[in-house]
C-alpha cells in the first residue's frame, strides 16, 4: 500500500491549523501542524514531507521565510502559501522563491483537496519516472536503444557480440524501427568506436548522384564537378559506413558495391587512383532481400556479402511493453529540446499511446511525443495532447441514441485488456500502465476486475495461479 501524503500545515491560528488538518485526514492525508515559521523551520530540517502549507503572515518568521528554508531543505517538497492579504506582489514573491501555488482565505476546503491530489499525482509521477529513469540506465540499455523484450534482448546481446568483430552486419526492420539507432550502437562498441560513423541513405539519391555520394568524383568528372570532393566510403576511413536502405541500390551500384566489399578499393567517378577502403559496413532495409534476390531484383553474391550477421529488429507493435520506457528516455529528450518541464504522460494517455497500432515505429511515437510535448498546458501530457484515438473511443462517433463511453468506461475497458494482454500478472500489467501495483488493484476493485479464479469477471487469462505476481 502505498505511503499517505505527509502535510506540513505551519499557521499562528489554532483553529486554522485543527480545521486544516482535520480535513486532510479525512482526506486519507498524514497532516502535521507548527504554530510558527520557528516551528516549521525545525519541522521541515527533521522530517520529510511531500506538501507544505504555510500562512504567508505570521510573527517572527513569516510564510515567505519558511518558504525560502523548505526550498534549500526539502526541494522534493511542494510549497502552498495561504493569505488572506492576495496582492500581486506577495503572489510574485511567493512563487520566485519557489512556491506551487497560493489559497485565498477564506477558501473552500475542497479546493485544497483538489490541489493536494494533484501535487499527489504529479508526485507519484516524477517518481515512477525517475524509477524509469533508472531501470533504463541499469538493466534494459544498449547505448540509445532500449528494451525490455526477451527477443529483443537476445538481438541486443547479438548485436553486442558482432560488434567486437570485424564483419559486415545486415540490419533488417521496419521503417522508424531504429536501425541507424543500433548500428550507432555497434559502431560505439567496435574496435572502431575512435574512427567516424559515416551514415547515407540509398533510397534518397539517384544512381548517378549516390555513385558520386558513395565514392567520391575527380574534378571535370561531369557538369557541376567544379572540383575533387571525397565520397562517403573515403570519409568513413577507420570507422563505420552506414548503408541505410540498401535494398533500393540500382544493379550497377550493386556490383560496385560488391567489387568494394570483396576488393577493399575503389576509384572515385572520373578518376584512375586506386584507393583502399578501410571501412566496417553495416548495411540496413526494410525490405526482404532474399524474396528481391529470388525474383532477380537483388545480386545474390551481394546478399551474400551483407549477409554475413543479420540481425533483425522487432516492430514496436510486438513489443508494447517497451512504450513506457521509450516514453521516458523520448521525454527526457523533448524536454531539453522544446525548453521546458516535462514530468510524463497521464494514464490516460499512456493508455492512448499502449493502445495504438504504431506503423511508423519508435520514429511515430517520437513525432507524437513531440507533438503532446509542444501542445500540452501543464507538464504532464494529457491523452488530447497526443492526437491519437482514446482507447475506446477510435471507431468514431456513436450511432444516433447511443451516448460516448465515459472516461471511467474508457479506463475500465482499457485496464481490463492490459491485464488480458499480461496473462493476469499484476505487476507485469501495473509496469504497461505505467502506475504502480497498489494503484491497478484499487483500479480493479472499483471497476469490478476479478481474477478467474475469485469468480465471473476476471480479465481475460487472469485465471491461472502462476500468474500471480
Amino acid at each position: 500500500m502505498s505511503d499517505p501524503v505527509r502535510v506540513l500545515v505551519v499557521d499562528d491560528e489554532e483553529i486554522v491549523r485543527e480545521s486544516l488538518c482535520g480535513w486532510l485526514r479525512r482526506d486519507g492525508c498524514a497532516a502535521e501542524a507548527a504554530p510558527d515559521g520557528r516551528a516549521a523551520l525545525e519541522r521541515l530540517r527533521a522530517e520529510s514531507w511531500d506538501v507544505v502549507l504555510v500562512d504567508l503572515k505570521m510573527p517572527g518568521v513569516d510564510g515567505l521565510e519558511v518558504l525560502e528554508e523548505a526550498r534549500r531543505a526539502r526541494p522534493e517538497a511542494v510549497c502552498v502559501v495561504m493569505t488572506a492579504y492576495a496582492t500581486v506582489d506577495t503572489a510574485v514573491a511567493a512563487m520566485k522563491l519557489g512556491a506551487y501555488d497560493y489559497l485565498v482565505k477564506p477558501f473552500d476546503p475542497e479546493e485544497l483537496s483538489a490541489l493536494v491530489r494533484r501535487v499527489s499525482t504529479q508526485q507519484a509521477l516524477a517518481r515512477e519516472n525517475e524509477s524509469l529513469r533508472r531501470a533504463l540506465k541499469r538493466e534494459y540499455g544498449f547505448h540509445d536503444l532500449v528494451s525490455k523484450n526477451a527477443a529483443m534482448q537476445r538481438v541486443f546481446e547479438l548485436a553486442r557480440v558482432a560488434a567486437r568483430s570485424g564483419s559486415t552486419i545486415l540490419i533488417l526492420g521496419e521503417s522508424g524501427s531504429g536501425k541507424e539507432v543500433l548500428a550507432r550502437a555497434i559502431h560505439a562498441e567496435s574496435p572502431r568506436a575512435a574512427g567516424p560513423f559515416v551514415a547515407i541513405s540509398c533510397a534518397a539519391l539517384t544512381e548517378s548522384l549516390l555513385e558520386s555520394e558513395l565514392f567520391g568524383h575527380e574534378r571535370g568528372a561531369f557538369t557541376g564537378a567544379v572540383s575533387r570532393r571525397k565520397g562517403k566510403v573515403e570519409l568513413a576511413q577507420g570507422g563505420t559506413l552506414f548503408l541505410d536502405e540498401v535494398g533500393d541500390i540500382s544493379p550497377k551500384l550493386q556490383l560496385d558495391l560488391l567489387r568494394v566489399l570483396e576488393e577493399r578499393r575503389f576509384q572515385r567517378v572520373g578518376g584512375s587512383e586506386t584507393i583502399e577502403a578501410d571501412m566496417r559496413v553495416v548495411a540496413a532495409t526494410n525490405r526482404d532481400l532474399s524474396r528481391a534476390v529470388a525474383e532477380g531484383a537483388f545480386r545474390e553474391d551481394l546478399y551474400y556479402r551483407l549477409n554475413v550477421i543479420p540481425i533483425r529488429l522487432l516492430p514496436l507493435r510486438e513489443r508494447r511493453e517497451d512504450i513506457p520506457l521509450l516514453v521516458q528516455l523520448l521525454l527526457g529528450r523533448l524536454a531539453r529540446e522544446v525548453g521546458r518541464k516535462i514530468d510524463g504522460v497521464s494514464p490516460q494517455g499512456m493508455g492512448a499511446l499502449m493502445a495504438h497500432s504504431w506503423p511508423g515505429n519508435v520514429r511515430e511515437l517520437r513525432n507524437v511525443l513531440e507533438r503532446g510535448a509542444v501542445v500540452a498546458r501543464g507538464s504532464v501530457i494529457q491523452a488530447g495532447d497526443l492526437g491519437l484515438a482514446i482507447p475506446g473511443l477510435e471507431r468514431g462517433p456513436p450511432p444516433p441514441g447511443k451516448d460516448p463511453p465515459t472516461l471511467e468506461e474508457v479506463e475500465k475497458r482499457h485496464v481490463a485488456e492490459v491485464l488480458g494482454w499480461a496473462g493476469g500478472n499484476v505487476s507485469q500489467a501495473a509496469r504497461t500502465l505505467g502506475i504502480d501495483r497498489m494503484t491497478l488493484y484499487n483500479k480493479m476493485k472499483r471497476y469490478g476486475l476479478r481474477r478467474q479464479e475469485d469468480g465471473e469477471g476476471g480479465a481475460p487469462g487472469a485465471g491461472s495461479p502462476e500468474n500471480k505476481p
